[in-house]
């Protein structure tokens, strides 16, 4: 199932989209400030964002500026002056839509972007994406520079997500540089850099947890 987080303060607005992307099979986020919105991408993955521009603690185009996630995003806003429309669109959003619309047409646009990436090799967790094709990492859209061993790890860690991991197996896995195994003081020390990389600070939930019996 598609989720689409709706970040809105307009109660009425928000109990007739939500009604409307749910009756799509959309699992739907509601967001009605920034840092509610931050907390969401936080702590789920998105496939596209509804992002309205004057909210009760910013500006949707600033936030979006400033996080950058790698999600598609829609503008919806009351604000129609040209200035806003084309900031908005050389951010890299994808639609900007102005209140009031049709219903119909922002579902025809929400389904047309999500049928155009649901092929996309980008793997979003959290702030972190992950480009199966070319093994490039993002976070929080910007690029983190990873070792081969390192890419080796986090395209296993990624590939296996929502699953626990042996240490046995990602040790059968993996080589250095030499094509030698590489032993299991080394991959504790990979992990630990690769956490370093990948994650915020300690107030947001880790991508890469430790399960208890010697396994990841």
């Amino acid at each position: 199932m598609k989720r689409i987080l709706f970040v809105e303060d307009n109660l009425s607005i928000i109990d007739g989209i939500k009604y409307l992307l749910e009756k799509e099979n959309l699992e739907v986020f509601i967001a009605t400030t920034i840092k509610q919105a931050m907390h969401i991408l936080n702590n789920n993955s998105c496939d596209l964002i509804l992002l309205d521009v004057i909210l009760p603690d910013g500006n949707g185009i600033d936030f979006y500026s400033k996080f950058k996630p790698n999600i598609p995003v829609i503008f919806l806003t009351a604000k129609d002056s040209e200035e806003d429309v084309i900031k908005g669109l050389e951010l890299g959003a994808e639609d900007y839509i102005i209140k009031s619309f049709r219903t119909r047409e922002l579902i025809f646009r929400i389904k047309k972007i999500l049928k155009r990436n649901e092929n996309s090799s980008i793997i979003t967790v959290q702030n972190l994406q992950f480009n199966e094709e070319n093994n490039i990492a993002y976070k929080n859209g910007k690029e983190i520079y990873l070792t081969s061993l390192e890419h080796r790890l986090l395209s296993i860690l990624i590939e296996s997500r929502g699953k626990i991991v042996s240490r046995q197996y990602l040790l059968s896995q993996i080589w250095d540089s030499s094509n030698n195994f590489v032993n299991d003081n080394t991959l504790t020390v990979y992990i630990k850099r690769i956490r370093e990389k990948i994650e915020d600070d300690a107030n947001n939930p880790k991508i890469i947890k430790t399960v208890r019996g010697g396994r990841l």
